[in-house]
């Protein structure tokens, strides 16, 4: 299922898009996680500005690509400072208002691919909507985008280990950023689904002309 809303203007600032480190495997941002930084720089984690509070479990994937909990109004303002175009969420339930509200007013697509939560041994993750969650991912004319669940943790990183192997990461750096953001409950048959996700399966369904200009993924697109 694919719901669609369009693009952002962002008025009055520019967008934010940190450029991620080479060999670094992304950490959580939780509001901890600023306070701590706040502390380390001399100030107060009041001086923050209120309006601009991630959600929990934010963080950039690769470049144009971020992840997240499901986003509340409070992450609103936040969300702006990305410049975002798409929102990919992995939720079955339907878009609450305010959200669908904040997605018009700001010109932003919406794909939705609802999967359940892979909690062994009744739900199984299907291949085919992680292969076109895939193809959203790797097009970028849908850049900037943000993936999200509910809690930024089993079905978010599910999809991120797969994207992971078609960016040809090790099994052990898949799982370790994994576990990361799922702490303090990994799933572990979240792990085998990334472990035994055929990439070739998601390159039948992306569309080579409009990969990101990533050297991990350029000569492997279509094999």
């Amino acid at each position: 299922m694919m719901t669609k809303a369009s693009h952002i203007v962002v008025n009055g600032s520019n967008p934010i898009h940190p450029t991620p480190t080479a060999l670094s495997i992304p950490r959580p941002i939780t509001m901890d996680t600023m306070d701590i930084n706040a502390s380390l720089n001399g100030r107060e984690s009041s001086s923050y500005p209120e309006d601009l509070c991630p959600p929990d479990n934010f963080n950039m994937v690769s470049t144009w690509i971020y992840r997240s909990s499901f986003p509340k109004k409070k992450n609103f303002s936040f969300l702006k400072k990305l410049g975002l175009k798409s929102i990919l969420t992995l939720i079955l339930e339907d878009y609450p208002d305010q959200n669908v509200k904040f997605l018009k007013e700001n010109d932003i697509t919406l794909f939705q691919f609802g999967i359940a939560g892979n909690k062994e041994p009744f739900v199984q993750i299907p291949d085919d909507k992680i292969c076109a969650a895939l193809a959203v991912l790797l097009d970028k004319r849908n850049h900037p985008i943000l993936i999200h669940c509910n809690k930024g943790k089993h079905r978010t990183g599910c999809l991120i280990g797969c994207l992971r192997k078609l960016q040809q990461w090790s099994h052990t750096s898949i799982f370790d950023e994994y576990r990361r953001f799922s702490h303090p409950k990994s799933r572990s048959m979240d792990q085998q689904f990334i472990e035994l996700f055929d990439g070739r399966e998601a390159w039948k369904v992306i569309d080579s002309k409009w990969i990101p200009d990533w050297k991990t993924l350029g000569h492997h697109a279509g094999v």
